[in-house]
């Protein structure tokens, strides 16, 4: 059974670590932890692992994160993966710095990203994986905050926080979403 585990994020230096690229960061600590590395392939870069009876195919896309979507159509169709079997891996500023929330479809909460993914795919019932950012923004600085880094206190805990994600990852593919849901969500 093949997956594919999509971090969602912006390339370019200028981006990394930031919140916006929590998918990319959750993304490249499992494939450390798994040792693999990605390589540089269409629309993106992927890493390929096995993960007991299950193939992961991971992908960053190499899009900017409003056209996220056009990276996650080819590698759906090339690997011949289906939808129930996309994870998205995102941030989400509607929940608690940490807090994970994984659903199996939803609205794109106005996430350019999630909303580019529904529109190429056609659907929005596809699974994903948000990652709180929290909210502690001033009105009329979301886009500064998403596109900020994480505050000293906050990268002391991410690493904890991104191998919670990990785990959660790996219990989807596992056990599937109603239990991964169960054991993750708002913990």
């Amino acid at each position: 059974m093949k997956y594919l585990i999509v971090g969602l994020g912006n390339i370019g230096d200028e981006y990394r670590n930031t919140r916006h690229n929590i998918g990319f960061m959750i993304l490249d600590a499992l494939a450390e932890a798994s040792n693999i590395s990605f390589s540089t392939e269409r629309y993106g870069d992927v890493a390929r692992m096995r993960l007991k009876n299950k193939q992961l195919v991971l992908l960053k896309p190499s899009t900017y994160m409003n056209l996220s979507g056009n990276a996650v159509r080819y590698w759906k169709e090339k690997e011949g993966v289906d939808i129930d079997h996309i994870l998205v891996l995102v941030d989400d500023l509607a929940l608690p710095f940490g807090a994970i929330r994984l659903k199996m479809r939803g609205s794109d909460a106005g996430h350019n990203g999630l909303k580019n993914i529904a529109q190429m795919l056609g659907t929005d019932a596809y699974p994903r994986l948000r990652f709180g950012i929290g909210n502690d923004f001033p009105r009329g600085c979301q886009i500064d905050y998403v596109l900020g880094r994480f505050t000293t206190e906050q990268r002391l805990t991410l690493p904890a926080r991104i191998d919670v994600a990990i785990d959660a990852i790996k219990t989807y593919c596992l056990a599937g979403a109603a239990t991964a849901m169960n054991q993750f969500n708002n913990k």
